[in-house]
């Protein structure tokens, strides 16, 4: 009997040391998984947003070596009424609204500062269209009509075998993907745990095989969609999105900090949403849109392809917001107004008519409610009117 207890007190030994062990090795993958858990916890999610790189692998965007390109400041603007009450029931976090390229009003909130990098979140997107744009003009992808597994041969036989770029960009894949962001078993939520947990996105993308129309044919906002257009440029360049995106638009544009990516296991971007940049910054690349994709002189992103970028070409229904190639377009525009948005309330929103651009960044836990995403329109259309 005492032998045997001699032998179970050494197995107990043995499996309290490996479990040790495999604490040790997954720690950074136990770590990454209950930021996740947490992110959008009321308590924290202010400071998260602010500092995705502490919980998250990630990679820069590197701002270049050019010096940092001035944002001129003009007349300080009051904010119109209800503007206030707007920033503290939003949960805004900061506000930058510039006309004819020059910063007329610029605040922070809920103890945020200038020089944090905020995430994008979707707004990444609207990059990563500019992105294409250029990589298009280039000549490395011949047509938006092209398949996407002509570029991604691992997407052969998945749902993705037979949409082509026009199709994803304008998130008109149909395929089927569960993008509720309040379920934790949706795909969204699975995407996160896949990054958490040092998986791979390709591997994630490939793994969908169902349609619920033919590509083209309908529209759904489908994150997904986007993470193919990465690896679409990604194979007609054989280099990774973050180095394009720091040689090709950020450096061009004087950034004040280098931005990052959050990445996945592989090193690859999480561009449908991994972006994290100053709202000076964003406001630089902004500006940049705003002028037709010059910025200094030089034609960073080409004029034409901005304009077809931002008009509502998607599939949409009738009366609904329009989309584009990865921007958004209000239901009732005014000519030449459009914005990026990301969950959570980070927006890029554009008069071009009044020269106005308007960066805004958020931790509004209560997005998804009817009538939020219309209302702040609202609030950007007044502060443009009133520059």
């Amino acid at each position: 009997m005492r032998r045997f207890g001699k032998w179970l007190g050494r197995i107990l030994v043995i499996l309290i040391l490996a479990a040790a062990a495999v604490g040790l090795w997954k720690r950074e993958e136990i770590t990454r998984l209950l930021a996740v858990n947490s992110l959008f916890s009321e308590d924290r999610i202010v400071n998260n947003f602010s500092h995705m790189d502490a919980a998250f692998l990630t990679v820069p965007v590197a701002r270049g070596d050019g010096p940092v390109s001035p944002l001129p400041r003009g007349p300080e603007t009051a904010l119109p009424a209800g503007v206030a009450e707007w920033i503290a029931e939003r949960s805004v976090t900061s506000l930058l609204a510039m006309k004819d390229g020059e910063i007329r009003h610029e605040a922070y909130f809920l103890g945020t500062g200038a020089d944090d990098r905020r995430i994008s979140w979707s707004v990444a997107k609207s990059y990563l269209s500019a992105l294409l744009g250029v990589v298009m003009e280039e000549g490395a992808i011949a047509s938006l009509d092209d398949p996407v597994t002509g570029y991604a041969p691992m997407l052969k036989g998945t749902a993705y075998d037979g949409a082509t770029i026009r199709n994803v960009l304008n998130m008109a894949s149909g395929v089927v993907f569960d993008e509720d962001y309040l379920d934790e078993n949706s795909d969204i939520k699975r995407m996160g745990r896949v990054i958490a947990l040092g998986g791979t996105l390709d591997d994630f993308t490939a793994s969908f095989s169902e349609t619920f129309a033919a590509p083209g044919e309908t529209w759904q906002y489908v994150s997904i969609d986007t993470h193919v257009i990465g690896m679409v440029i990604r194979g007609a360049t054989g280099r990774s999105i973050p180095e394009l995106m720091s040689e090709k638009i950020v450096a061009p544009l004087g950034l004040e900090r280098d931005g990052y990516y959050i990445t996945d296991g592989a090193g690859v971007a999480f561009v449908l949403g991994g972006l994290n940049f100053t709202t000076r910054d964003y406001a630089r690349f902004g500006q940049m849109i705003l002028q037709d994709g010059r910025h200094d002189g030089k034609q960073v992103v080409p004029a034409d392809w901005i304009e077809a970028a931002t008009a509502p070409s998607a599939p949409t229904a009738a009366g609904a917001t329009g989309y584009g190639y990865q921007w958004w377009i209000p239901a009732d525009a005014q000519e030449g107004e459009f914005f990026a948005r990301g969950i959570y309330g980070q927006f890029l929103y554009f008069d071009r008519p009044r020269g106005v651009l308007i960066v805004s960044t958020a931790a509004d836990r209560h997005f998804r409610e009817d009538g939020v995403n219309e209302h702040n329109i609202e609030i950007f259309r007044k502060i443009a009117q009133s520059l």
